[in-house]
């Protein structure tokens, strides 16, 4: 809505009866098909012809790397399908590192930027040495997960070895059924089926609270970013539900640092730890796709669309007037399913579309139906090519596409 609002003509791949097909402003719904993902993807973006494509979440990120991967293996693959991938997401030689959280972490010191302790860890004996080096607690993480899923914090040597036993074995087979047949997510089928082992990494526990950021990056270079203090979460691996709008200088510099060291374009989230007592910043991750703040235009350098929209267009940046003056954001509808009684529902700034009732209604169905969050997170935004620049957003799950709009073409 905040794209459109930007002068993005937006289109969606999504599931069916998903909310994003309740907005109102997407141009043009194509389905989001689990079973044959890339295909999908590849069909819609062939039709839709975007000028940029904005992943909306892991898996969808995960179905671009594929697509570019196949087309760039075929010898006389789809240039302009590489080049429209390479355009949205930046160098193709760090599409790997995204994903392998101790190489992206060894990246990150490359630049001096301040991390945890980071060991990729193939046995208990592994997991013994680590413990002996970082201390406990200490945090166990697989690559390729996200959304809190394939996290756990250890406080003992015994809790380490049975969260390793459970983390390095491959999903089992009902599992990535379920994710099938039910959440259209094929991402475990061969996982399972082939008894693929997980690659599960070691991480000195911070003690300290969650921060994150969201930025707009071009070709290297950050066009606009947003940083925040997480107050609240859905659970301890679970989405951010409040969050207070932070001046952090180191963040800001990691960030910068990351995104010219991948050469990173489109939207990228970084997530952080703030130690205790010296505030301390200390980059635990990265998010190659758009996070659940992206839309909060606060001012200049803080609006991610208009951001993207200059670039694109060739226009100066013209961001929307401030949001609001509040700096504390209850995000909808996450904060109020944690807590209906939410202080933050009165005194923070709570991101509802009022304006659009049925979206209201189907964000606050969707978490509890029976497809579960996953399911309800799966959308693939595409953005299309506009004078208003067109853009494609894509969600591993469903998507939403963003085109230039006639009344640009007219400008």
């Amino acid at each position: 809505m905040v794209l459109v609002q930007t002068g993005f003509e937006v289109e969606a791949v999504t599931p069916r009866r998903h909310p994003l097909e309740k907005t109102g402003v997407v141009r043009r719904t194509r389905r989001y098909r689990g079973l044959i993902a890339p295909s999908s993807i590849k069909n819609a973006i062939d039709e839709a012809r975007p000028d940029l494509i904005v992943p909306c979440d892991d898996t969808a990120t995960q179905h671009l790397h594929r697509l570019y991967e196949n087309e760039k293996g075929r010898g006389q693959g789809n240039n302009a399908l590489c080049e429209l991938i390479e355009r949205s997401l930046g160098c193709p030689e760090s599409f790997p590192v995204l994903y392998q959280r101790t190489s992206f972490m060894q990246l990150a010191k490359l630049d001096r930027i301040r991390i945890p302790d980071t060991r990729v860890v193939k046995n208990l004996a592994n997991v013994s040495e680590c413990i002996v080096d970082f201390g406990l607690p200490i945090v166990l993480k697989v690559d390729g997960t996200t959304g809190g899923e394939g996290v756990c914090v250890a406080e003992n040597a015994h809790d380490a070895e049975r969260a390793f036993r459970i983390l390095d074995r491959p999903p089992l087979l009902t599992r990535a059924a379920k994710r099938a047949f039910v959440d259209q997510d094929t991402t475990l089928v061969w996982p399972a089926v082939l008894r693929r082992k997980s690659v599960v990494n070691a991480q000195a526990f911070i003690s300290g609270h969650e921060a994150t950021s969201v930025a707009a990056c071009w070709k290297g270079e950050v066009l606009a970013a947003l940083h925040f203090e997480v107050l609240k979460k859905r659970s301890s691996a679970g989405p951010a539900t409040v969050l207070c709008l932070l001046e952090n200088g180191e963040m800001a510099v990691a960030v910068s640092k990351v995104v010219r060291r991948l050469n990173l374009s489109g939207i990228h989230g970084f997530d952080f730890m703030l130690e205790n007592g010296t505030g301390a910043a200390y980059l635990i991750e990265i998010n190659p796709r758009t996070t659940q703040v992206a839309h909060l235009t606060l001012g200049p350098r803080r609006d991610i669309p208009a951001a993207l929209f200059a670039v694109l267009s060739g226009n100066s940046v013209q961001p929307a007037p401030r949001l609001t003056e509040k700096n504390t954001f209850a995000l909808f509808p996450h904060e109020w399913l944690r807590d209906c009684q939410s202080e933050f529902l009165r005194s923070a700034y709570h991101d509802v579309p009022w304006e659009v009732p049925a979206l209201v209604s189907a964000c606050l169905r969707a978490p509890r139906a029976q497809l579960g969050w996953r399911a309800y997170q799966r959308f693939l935004p595409l953005h299309l090519h506009t004078s208003s620049p067109r853009v494609i957003a894509v969600q591993g799950k469903p998507a939403t596409a963003v085109s230039r709009s006639a009344a640009a073409d007219a400008d």
